[in-house]
């Protein structure tokens, strides 16, 4: 984590929640699952930190092994390796699965891209959008939700696939460094990166997301096909757990606070203004929506992730989530 993330209130917050999570009795023969976060200070991925830290998870039957990952592409590739069970990545990752990796999308967590922010310097080399034609923009990795969102705008501005130039530059940090040594242009980062970013004064954001797609589905939880195949009751208790820590979340803001703020790296007043504005993105049941599917499957083509618009009933399946 970045030093200048850490300040005296975050310090303190990450004490907090260590102490509450070593007095959390842990589970008797609770069952293991890997679970692997596309991105390590997403309030996207905060649930499974909610439901462990509040013993959510744990009451369900389950510990939860967390990593993080810078992306997608290496979500996926964990997944392929058999070194994650579940993933939590974007609704652009199904297309890995149409190319062939051996997971399904098991449950659609979040709505309009909400989470995501493009930043600046604070030199005025760039003033607004209109001024990134042509030119360098990070993202995480290629065929990502950020990869889409960049292309959605060129397209939207009228510039075409490829009208801002993509650089995959991993996790957020390393974009946000990237802007600030003039590598880049720009970079589209998560929220909470974002603000913390232009709170220290280093830059500044130009555009929000939550228009680009009303019908789409940001965020995706995937399971390999071997824990398909041989844990689906394990799955089962995730979702459930899962969708628990967003009811707990919805009901239990100041508690959310404190639990999120060592991950984001944010201090209460920030960590407390993307509660507020990133909670409605979340589902409450997981159900997959036919015309954010939709918006998707032609996004695959769009990026030139895929040939043809495959099927998409191919790439999800709703076993796993709780019963309405």
């Amino acid at each position: 984590m970045h030093r200048w993330w850490l300040s005296g209130p975050v310090r303190k917050a990450l004490f907090s929640l260590t102490a509450v999570a070593l007095m959390l009795p842990a589970a008797a023969g609770a069952d293991t699952l890997r679970v692997g976060k596309a991105g390590r200070t997403a309030f996207s991925f905060v649930p499974v930190d909610v439901g462990a830290a509040t013993g959510i998870f744990s009451k369900n039957g389950l510990d939860l092994q967390v990593s993080s990952f810078g992306g997608d592409a290496k979500v996926q590739q964990a997944m392929a390796a058999d070194s994650i069970d579940i993933g939590l990545g974007s609704g652009p990752g199904l297309a890995f699965i149409a190319k062939g990796s051996p997971v399904k999308g098991i449950a659609a967590m979040a709505g309009p891209p909400l989470i995501f922010a493009l930043v600046v310097r604070n030199d005025d080399s760039v003033n607004s959008v209109d001024d990134l034609k042509g030119r360098k923009v990070g993202i995480s990795t290629v065929g990502s939700i950020t990869s889409w969102i960049v292309d959605e705008v060129a397209r939207q501005k009228g510039w075409g696939n490829g009208g801002m130039t993509q650089v995959p530059i991993g996790d957020d940090g390393a974009r946000v460094a990237a802007v600030k040594s003039k590598a880049l242009d720009a970079a589209i980062v998560n929220l909470a990166v974002a603000l913390n970013y232009a709170d220290h004064g280093d830059g500044r954001i130009i555009l929000r997301f939550g228009d680009i797609a009303k019908h789409f589905h940001a965020h995706v939880i995937f399971a390999t096909d071997k824990a398909i195949e041989e844990r689906p009751d394990d799955l089962r208790r995730f979702l459930k757990g899962w969708f628990e820590a967003i009811a707990f979340m919805r009901t239990h803001k100041d508690e959310t606070v404190k639990i999120a703020m060592p991950v984001l790296g944010t201090d209460s007043t920030l960590t407390a203004q993307i509660y507020d504005e990133l909670m409605p993105m979340f589902s409450d049941d997981g159900r997959f929506d036919p015309q954010a599917l939709a918006v998707l499957r032609r996004s695959f083509v769009q990026m030139k992730t895929l040939p043809q618009e495959p099927d998409m009933s191919k790439l999800i399946t709703e076993a796993f989530l709780p019963k309405q």
